[in-house]
């Protein structure tokens, strides 16, 4: 007898469904197969589920493809993290076959780009040098850095750094700056500053005046990287949580309101951790109306942009075989 009021509900008379009848999201012919040895990388993407990521995997490196076969901007917006984790020579290497036509930086991908052309190494011990205010104060990286962009604002700070690292950077670290070699092959490359984000905007060399023209500049040279995505195009954001989210929704709705065509586009983002800005500002928001699709690909950036590298090389080669 129950103490209280009501009882357990009586579950005799729940209606079921036929496990078969029923179906499922889930099928065994979507599931992941064994990796053979010999195969390549391509193979190691054959073994893919075709369930969730597996299948967004698949769907970038096709429009990525897609866009270099059809003459399509592939545009990267990059983080501080990708340079600091050793993505540049990658990247050097995916713009060099075509896979990349563009990129945009936030301010510390340019400055860890910057201090490796200087000297071979960057990304300091935070925790240690905080304490006593030593945190951002390496004397050639605010110097140069904003010597740089004061000489040369009109060009934008992109411009204007690639040719700074080619005036400074000794030979053995001109092959390691995605600055240096993006500038040299006339591949636009765009760095977005935003005011007391990064270390160089305390440096005493710092001239606001300049630094804002030159970033403004290269906010309009973005939206004209932008425009060209229509019909194809694609555009990832890899380690950018929140500056280049915002730059690409601003340049997207800058680009639309000025009478271009902005449709049927692919947008990634590529991070170990998912966002609320790059995910609404990049994956979902750009295609409200204007088809195209956005992919959410989970990972870090050492694993995941290497192994899409070799993804579209393979294609590539395969290809021309």
């Amino acid at each position: 007898m129950s103490e209280y009021r009501i009882g357990p509900m009586d579950l005799s008379g729940l209606r079921t469904v036929s496990l078969k009848d029923r179906g499922g999201k889930v099928r065994q012919q979507d599931f992941a197969q064994p990796f053979v040895s010999g195969s390549g990388v391509l193979g190691l993407i054959d073994t893919l589920p075709h369930i969730l990521a597996g299948d967004s995997f698949r769907a970038v490196a096709d429009a990525v493809e897609g866009a270099r076969e059809r003459g399509k901007p592939v545009l990267w917006g990059l983080g501080g993290h990708v340079i600091k984790c050793g993505m540049a020579p990658v990247l050097i290497d995916l713009m060099r076959r075509g896979f990349a036509t563009g990129f945009a930086m936030n301010g510390s991908a340019s400055i860890h780009d910057l201090e490796i052309a200087l000297c071979g190494s960057t990304s300091e011990d935070v925790e240690a040098v905080l304490p006593d205010g030593r945190f951002g104060s390496a004397e050639e990286t605010g110097r140069e850095w904003n010597a740089a962009i004061s000489a040369n604002a009109e060009a934008g700070a992109g411009a204007a750094l690639g040719a700074a690292v080619d005036r400074l950077a000794p030979p053995a670290h001109r092959d390691a700056s995605l600055l240096l070699q993006a500038w040299l092959s006339k591949i636009p490359l765009t760095v977005h500053a935003a005011i007391g984000t990064d270390t160089p905007h305390a440096h005493p060399a710092c001239d606001p005046q300049a630094l804002g023209k030159a970033t403004h500049r290269d906010f309009r040279l973005f939206c004209t990287m932008v425009s060209e995505l229509n019909d194809g195009g694609v555009y990832i954001n890899a380690g950018s949580a929140v500056v280049l989210p915002e730059v690409f929704l601003k340049a997207v709705s800058t680009v639309r309101n000025l009478g271009h065509d902005l449709r049927e586009f692919t947008t990634v983002n590529l991070d170990f951790l998912q966002h609320y800005r790059p995910r609404v500002n990049v994956v979902e928001r750009p295609h409200a109306q204007a088809g195209g699709h956005g992919y959410s690909l989970t990972g870090h950036h050492e694993i995941m942009i290497p192994l899409l590298a070799a993804a579209l090389v393979e294609k590539s080669t395969g290809k021309q075989a």
